[in-house]
C-alpha cells in the first residue's frame, strides 16, 4: 500500500498566493466588466533591463553554432557568474565572499525551502512572524511540528515564533529559548523593515554562542537606499561561521519570470554531527545541490551576468528606483488617510495597519476598489489587521488605485 508523507496532512489548507487567487478569480467571474490594479503578489511587471535582454540574445545566438553550443553546465554555476557574484555583490562591500562559496539556483524561493533537508529533524527552528510562509511550510513538510493549532492563531507547534511588531520595529528580539535554525529576512518580506548592523550584529553574537546557525534572506537587498544600512550579513564580523545567505536576480532585474538566483554558503559556516563533532556545511549543499539540481541555463546565467555590466548597473537602478518611487508614493497615501505605516523607503512593501480583520479589508479594497492587495495574516497571526501593498507597478496604475482606494474607504 502507498502511503503519502503525513506531515504534508499538517500544513494549513490555502497557501497564501493560491487564496488570493481564488478569490480574485470569484470576484473576475461576478464582475467580468471590471478591471483590476495587482499590489498584492510581489511580481515585478516592467521589462527586463536592455543589457539582459542583449545577453540573452547573444547567448541563445550561441546555442545555435555547434563551436559555442553548451550542454550540461556546472550545477554550482558558470564560472563567469559566480565570480562576477562574488566580486560586484560583496568584495566590493568589504565582505570576503569566494566565487566557489556561490551557488547558483532557479530561485531563493526554492533554496530556502530546499536548504533545511541538510540538517536534522529535531532541530529547534525560530521562525519570525509575520513571515514569507515558504519558511513555515517547507519545516512543516519536513515533520519539524505538530499540526496547525487554530487556537494559537495558526501557528504550528515546534517552532518558537519571533514577534514581529511596530513596539518593536518589525524587528524581531533574540529568542528567549534556546534555538538551532534562525530564519531572518531584511529588508523584510513582507513589512518592509530593515535591520541596522547593531541588530544584525546581535544575531551573529547569538548564533555564535549558541552553536546556532542564520538563514539570511537578502532577496530585497537591491532596494536598500540608506547608505548606513548592511546589504549582506557578511558585512558583519563572524557571520561566516553562523550564516548562510540567499539571493535572487527576481526582484533585483526582474528576472521573476527568467528564473536565477543564488545561495551563499561560506567554507567557514559549521554545524555539528551526534557525537558532537563540527562538520562543515558547504560540501553537505554542495552535495544536495549536485544531487538534485542540474543547473540554470547558460542564456539565463548570461543574462544575469549581465546585470553586473556597466549598463547593466545603470538599467537595473533606475528599474528599482521607479519601483521605490511607487512605494513612497503608496505609503504616503495610506498615511495621509490616517493608517500607520512601514516600509517603502528601503523595499518594495508597504506594511499598512488596517485596524480591522485583514481579509476584511482585502475583501473590501477588492470588491469596492477593483485592488488586489495581500491579507498580512497569512504571514503569520502578528500579521492579523495588516495588508502588504506591493509598488510591483506602473507608475500609473499605482496612482489609478489609490484613487479607488481612497474612493472605497471613504
Amino acid at each position: 500500500m502507498i502511503r503519502i508523507n503525513p506531515h504534508y496532512q499538517k500544513l494549513q489548507a490555502n497557501y497564501l498566493f493560491a487564496d488570493i487567487a481564488r478569490r480574485v478569480a470569484l470576484f473576475q467571474q461576478a464582475h467580468p466588466q471590471q478591471s483590476l490594479i495587482r499590489l498584492g503578489i510581489g511580481d515585478v511587471t516592467q521589462p527586463l533591463p536592455a543589457a539582459c535582454i542583449a545577453a540573452l540574445h547573444h547567448a541563445t545566438d550561441e546555442m545555435a553554432n555547434a563551436a559555442s553550443f553548451r550542454g550540461y553546465g556546472p550545477e554550482q554555476g558558470y564560472d563567469f557568474l559566480r565570480q562576477a557574484i562574488a566580486a560586484h555583490d560583496f568584495r566590493a562591500r568589504g565582505a570576503q565572499v569566494d566565487a566557489d562559496e556561490v551557488f547558483v539556483s532557479d530561485g531563493a524561493k526554492s533554496d530556502t525551502g530546499n536548504i533545511q533537508e541538510i540538517f536534522a529533524a529535531d532541530v529547534r527552528v525560530a521562525i519570525p512572524d509575520p513571515v514569507y510562509p515558504v519558511y513555515v511550510d517547507t519545516n512543516v513538510m519536513a515533520g519539524r511540528t505538530a499540526a496547525a493549532d487554530a487556537d494559537a492563531g495558526g501557528r504550528s507547534p515546534g517552532f518558537v515564533y519571533l514577534d514581529s511588531t511596530a513596539a518593536n520595529g518589525y524587528v524581531p528580539a533574540l529568542p528567549s529559548e534556546p534555538v538551532d535554525l534562525i530564519y531572518l529576512c531584511f529588508p523584510n518580506n513582507p513589512t518592509g523593515a530593515t535591520a541596522t548592523r547593531e541588530q544584525l550584529a546581535a544575531w551573529v553574537d547569538y548564533a555564535r554562542q549558541n552553536r546556532a546557525l542564520i538563514l539570511f534572506d537578502a532577496a530585497y537587498e537591491a532596494f536598500i537606499r540608506d547608505p548606513d544600512l548592511p546589504h549582506s550579513i557578511y558585512e558583519i564580523p563572524g557571520a561566516r561561521e553562523v550564516a548562510i545567505e540567499f539571493r535572487s536576480f527576481s526582484k533585483t532585474a526582474g528576472f521573476t519570470g527568467l528564473r536565477c538566483a543564488y545561495t551563499v554558503v561560506p567554507k567557514e559556516c559549521m554545524a555539528w554531527d551526534a557525537d558532537g563533532q563540527r562538520v562543515p556545511l558547504h560540501p553537505l549543499w554542495m552535495r544536495r545541490h549536485t544531487t538534485k539540481f542540474n543547473g540554470v541555463s547558460y542564456p539565463v546565467q548570461r543574462a544575469a551576468e549581465a546585470v553586473y555590466s556597466v549598463e547593466g548597473q545603470q538599467q537595473v537602478r533606475a528599474l528599482i528606483d521607479d519601483y521605490l518611487a511607487n512605494a513612497r508614493t503608496i505609503r504616503s497615501a495610506f498615511e495621509s488617510m490616517g493608517f500607520a505605516c512601514t516600509g517603502g523607503e528601503n523595499a518594495p512593501y508597504v506594511w499598512i495597519d488596517t485596524q480591522r480583520d485583514a481579509w476584511a479589508f482585502f475583501d473590501l479594497l477588492l470588491n469596492r476598489a477593483g485592488v488586489v492587495c495581500t491579507p498580512g495574516v497569512g504571514f503569520g497571526r502578528c500579521g492579523q489587521q495588516h495588508v502588504r501593498i506591493s509598488a510591483f507597478n506602473s507608475a500609473e496604475n499605482v496612482a489609478e488605485a489609490l484613487q479607488r482606494i481612497r474612493q472605497a474607504l471613504q
